[in-house]
């Protein structure tokens, strides 16, 4: 079994792949130089700050971001619907059922066509998350995003990659670690760790397996760039992502307090950090410095490592998320302009409340299926008059 184990790790960090072809992993071990070269045993550290980190969102969510919610109006507790066997059973083949169907389950549950229509949107309601949960994530991972942010930018004043990505890539392998910078990617690690483990708990958003896949491809990246001691370059990009995260989730919450012209001026300048960014500095600075700098700094005598094309592959496809991502971002735009009710694509795409958590609104371009719901939303409202009107008469 030993045997196995050690064939396995053999295997896992070949020389090979991880270094270029004139080095060993006993060249990058730290000694008395004064250079502090990274190593891999060092991300155990952020298993352990992930694990605080998650204990900290706990603390902030229950004793501030909480109580400022309840401030607001906002409720913890969903409101369910009464126990009905029969509008279940209807509920579980159609959430939205037509005005024909309503009206003949009115008939079987002996209730108003007001009621079960009251019915099913309270139990609609009743599997969304609550507003105040998504209140309560939102100004959390605002926080860390803003401080983690502007510490980012602090410690990089003073760092020569900040200036020109070039010096990512001179002195190569041996470059050294200073203190802020250790700490910096710990912390950003363990908290990418944390929002991985969180995505099956938190609100379930739409673009669940994109953020899956950017977080897995971020760890990754943060692993490589770490074991092989790119992290000038992989502290570009980690502040390059922090930069507009904090944006979004601020303009989210102002959205979920219901201050929709603060919403809207933050998503605006949501939309703009995130174009500069993501769609201009990421791709044209970082992305262009790893394929074309690296290779032009890099001392000659050094020679090529197959990790490297790994990297850049990772990179691409973080781009190709961003694209996605900003796709959504142009329908939430072009809705705006539209005068609809605005809210994050890029996020969910989900459903708010606008009325207690009954009357619900969705920002997807209406559907021909949306607009049957409607139509169907007004006959049920035109039955109830002429019921009322019959009533009335008698």
């Amino acid at each position: 079994m030993a045997d196995v184990m050690e064939t396995a790790y053999n295997f896992f960090w070949a020389e090979s792949f991880w270094l270029p072809n004139n080095y060993s992993w006993v060249q990058l071990r730290n000694t008395d130089d004064g250079i502090y070269r990274a190593q891999f045993r060092d991300l155990s550290v952020a298993v352990y700050l992930a694990v605080a980190i998650s204990l900290l969102r706990i603390f902030f969510e229950r004793c501030i971001f909480g109580p400022i919610g309840h401030s607001y109006g906002l409720k913890s507790v969903v409101k369910k619907a009464s126990p009905n066997p029969i509008l279940e059973k209807a509920f579980k083949e159609k959430k939205s059922p037509s005005n024909e169907t309503i009206q003949g389950l009115s008939k079987q549950a002996d209730l108003s066509v007001r009621q079960v229509q009251r019915w099913f949107r309270i139990r609609r309601n009743q599997d969304r998350t609550p507003v105040f949960k998504k209140f309560c994530e939102s100004s959390w991972r605002a926080l860390f995003y803003f401080v983690i942010f502007w510490y980012g930018v602090y410690l990089h004043l003073d760092k020569s990659w900040f200036y020109e990505t070039k010096h990512c890539w001179k002195g190569w392998p041996h470059h050294h670690v200073p203190t802020d910078v250790y700490w910096y990617y710990m912390v950003e690690f363990g908290f990418y760790l944390s929002l991985l483990a969180s995505l099956f708990t938190d609100n379930k958003r739409k673009d669940f397996t994109e953020m899956i896949v950017h977080h897995i491809a971020t760890l990754l990246l943060m692993s490589m760039s770490w074991a092989n001691n790119f992290v000038r370059i992989g502290t570009l990009v980690l502040l390059v992502h922090d930069a507009v995260d904090s944006w979004m989730e601020v303009a989210k919450v102002a959205k979920y307090l219901k201050f929709d012209r603060i919403c809207n001026a933050l998503f605006l300048v949501f939309m703009i950090v995130w174009v500069l960014t993501r769609m201009m500095l990421f791709p044209f600075r970082i992305i262009r410095s790893t394929m074309f700098e690296a290779s032009a700094e890099m001392d000659p005598n050094v020679g090529w490592l197959t990790m490297y094309s790994v990297y850049n592959l990772l990179l691409c496809t973080l781009q190709v998320l961003h694209i996605i991502w900003f796709y959504y971002i142009c329908l939430i735009a072009v809705d705006a302009f539209k005068g609809q009710v605005k809210q994050d694509s890029r996020s969910s795409l989900e459903s708010e409340s606008l009325s207690g958590g009954e009357d619900l609104v969705d920002n997807k371009p209406r559907t021909r299926s949306a607009t049957k719901e409607k139509q169907a939303s007004t006959n049920g409202a035109t039955v109830r008059n002429r019921d009322s009107a019959k009533q009335a008469s008698n």
